[in-house]
């Protein structure tokens, strides 16, 4: 079976599809918009790579902010992958803008996948981009979710069905183990592995983290921040403004490969966000044993089950969020709990060969309706 993923290359999700599936013994394209990085396809080097090689800087913005003639030069350079590829399935990742080029592809079969921001975001632009995405999501056959909460708000724009698709997690890489740390052996790390864009909250750690780092100024409490995006300046400057600096890290951008690494330098780990999807660093987190907090927003209470594998609380309240840490750090043996409980609750439901077989699963029916 082969399969032309329409994807952004360089996104740790679609290099997981993508290498997943080829090792089932798919043949697997990608077209991305921007110039493609082979080396992160280094260790499966039988994908099909292309794009229209647009810069890196487009990457960065906004959907609405690209030009017309981009996606002309994208929908006219897939028509031609179509061709020279002969794909026996079209797979869009993102509704609105990969959703788009391969609506107009007029290719079939033809999957939709949403991500998240594609849905809660794009359509809010204007009437237009509501427009596309309706127009989008109407050519598709099938149309995925990682959630019922972006299920629930993709349905506002379609009357098809929304199948969900968890994006699951390989837990024989995120699991709980021993690092080399960048951190003293008893320190309590706190952190996130996220983009820091104002989505993401993380304005509300840094702020809950210097409530508690005040109170108990005697423990040896650490703060690490991973990622990088656009707000790392303000976040930079805000940790200065409340006399943190000493006791935080930013590690800016982490390969993907490395991530779980991080993951397990953590004591607690803080998902602070003001919208998501999904979670999927909440499981990686929790595959790794660590205790969760995060915000009641989106998919995010469908991954952790509150006071069980961690805590949920109100989104944009760092007072809030404070209570909760203090809650976990003057007790080493809830941290520990949750951090179990979290990692059963991955295995049981979010293995990544689960959501593999629900893909494949997908693909092979879509093909065999086809061909009947």
């Amino acid at each position: 079976m082969k399969i032309l993923l329409l994807s952004d290359s360089d996104s740790p999700h679609t290099i997981k599809w993508a290498i997943s599936l080829r090792k089932i013994n798919l043949s697997i394209g990608i077209f991305s918009i921007h110039k493609p990085n082979s080396n992160l396809y280094s260790d499966t080097d039988d994908i099909y790579l292309t794009s229209i090689n647009a810069s890196r800087e487009l990457q960065r913005k906004k959907e609405t902010s690209i030009s017309k003639s981009i996606y002309f030069q994208a929908i006219q350079k897939v028509r031609n992958v179509i061709r020279e590829f002969k794909p026996d399935i079209v797979h869009a990742h993102y509704a609105s803008s990969y959703g788009l080029i391969g609506a107009l592809s007029g290719f079939h079969p033809y999957i939709i996948s949403t991500w998240g921001s594609d849905i809660y975001n794009f359509p809010t632009y204007s009437i237009i981009y509501k427009s596309i995405l309706k127009f989008s999501l109407s050519t598709a056959d099938k149309i995925l979710a990682t959630s019922h909460a972006l299920k629930k708000e993709t349905q506002l724009y379609t009357g098809q069905d929304v199948l969900i698709t968890p994006f699951g997690v390989d837990t024989e890489k995120f699991y709980p183990r021993k690092v080399k740390s960048l951190f003293n052996e008893n320190d309590i790390v706190i952190g996130t592995i996220k983009t820091l864009e104002k989505t993401y909250g993380i304005e509300f750690l840094i702020k809950a983290f210097s409530i508690v780092k005040k109170k108990y100024y005697d423990k040896p409490l650490k703060l690490l921040i991973v990622g990088r995006g656009t707000q790392r300046k303000y976040l930079e400057n805000l940790v200065k403004e409340l006399n943190i600096e000493n006791d935080t890290l930013f590690t800016g951008y982490i390969e993907y490969d490395h991530i779980e690494h991080y993951h397990n330098m953590l004591s607690i780990f803080v998902a602070p966000s003001l919208m998501e999807s999904f979670g999927v660093s909440i499981l990686e987190a929790s595959a790794c044993g660590k205790p969760v907090i995060a915000t009641k927003v989106g998919g995010i209470p469908e991954v952790i089950e509150n006071e069980k594998t961690g805590f949920i609380v109100e989104s944009e309240n760092p007072d809030s969020l404070a209570y909760v840490l203090e809650k976990l750090i003057g007790n080493v043996q809830m941290r520990k709990e949750l951090g179990n409980n979290g990692r059963k609750k991955v295995l049981e439901e979010y293995s990544w060969q689960k959501s593999l077989d629900t893909m494949l699963s997908i693909y092979t029916s879509l093909v065999k309706n086809d061909k009947t």
